[in-house]
């Protein structure tokens, strides 16, 4: 293996507007990104270094709530070597979970399968993931060796929290940092309920999408630091990752611009911390393969 560091994406999307719609794409704002991404779009935005490193491996995420595009982004996976994992999507109150997650792990792609992502921000009920059918299909999730991706609201931390008192040997990630108000009001809520969630050993934190929950237009790493500093604290480097949230990030300024605010948020850090949050939690989380061992042919 190369002795060169790693960085590692752990959160960025992919989609083809003509296979798969993306009706969220429809509301005020998000014109920018109206019209199809790949990972050759990725390659392309991903030009900055982060602290000495460029970009080596990703994991992509889901985007609507389809078996199809799971199996279309493991087959992705499946001859793009910078994909090293993917978060796919299941329904977790079907009875049926355990054979659809059975037949993904089977079908071509599937050993690239390591999480399972529902969009719980979407969801009305406060206690959506406590739904007795939902924690079966967790359950399901958790006997199959996979994780969990966790999309809340600031609002939701209480069933996130109750999950993982429920659940203690199901892997958790919080995506986004669970959506900090940057933008909105006071941190202080959010900052009570993330240290909660952190306070079981489970669950990992990705540092992701933090500026789209920020003026899009005004922020800076100033505005983005109070943040950092309490997800370093609440759960130290070893538990987050860095994403980039790509290409949602296009809205508030890309992929670039996100990994300099980054590199300037580790500038005071150690290489062992830096080297944590860069890449190896998510090697760690998502069991990821070293990039000599991925030999596929990349897609055009």
């Amino acid at each position: 293996m190369s002795d060169t560091p790693l960085l590692v994406d752990a959160h960025h999307h992919v989609w083809d507007l003509r296979r798969r719609p993306q009706p969220w794409l429809d509301a005020p704002g998000h014109a920018p990104i109206r019209r199809d991404f790949t990972t050759g779009d990725l390659r392309a935005a991903a030009t900055r270094t982060l602290a000495g490193r460029r970009l080596d491996g990703t994991v992509v995420v889901q985007c609507v709530p389809s078996v199809t595009e799971t199996r279309e982004l493991l087959h992705l996976a499946d001859r793009d070597p910078l994909i090293r994992a993917v978060v796919g999507w299941a329904d977790l109150a079907s009875p049926s979970i355990g054979d659809v997650l059975d037949t993904l792990l089977t079908d071509r792609g599937g050993p690239y399968l390591r999480s399972v992502r529902h969009l719980v921000q979407d969801e009305p009920d406060p206690r959506w993931l406590q739904r007795p059918e939902v924690e079966r299909g967790l359950r399901a999730v958790g006997l199959r060796g996979l994780a969990y991706d966790l999309l809340i609201r600031s609002d939701q931390f209480p069933q996130a929290v109750r999950l993982a008192e429920r659940l203690p040997q199901l892997p958790l990630v919080l995506d986004h940092a669970g959506k900090p108000p940057l933008a909105r009001g006071p941190l202080a809520g959010w900052e009570r309920d993330v240290r909660r969630l952190a306070a079981h050993p489970q669950v990992r934190c990705k540092v992701s999408g933090l500026i789209t929950e920020a003026d899009h237009a005004t922020w800076t790493t100033a505005d983005i630091r109070p943040v950092w500093d309490v997800l370093l604290d609440a759960f130290g480097a070893d538990r987050l990752m860095f994403g980039s949230d790509w290409p949602v990030c296009v809205l508030a300024g890309g992929w670039d611009r996100w990994a300099a605010t980054v590199g300037e948020l580790l500038a005071d850090r150690t290489p062992t911390e830096a080297s944590a949050i860069l890449a190896g939690t998510a090697a760690d989380f998502y069991r990821l393969a070293p990039a000599d061992r991925k030999e596929r042919t990349p897609c055009s």
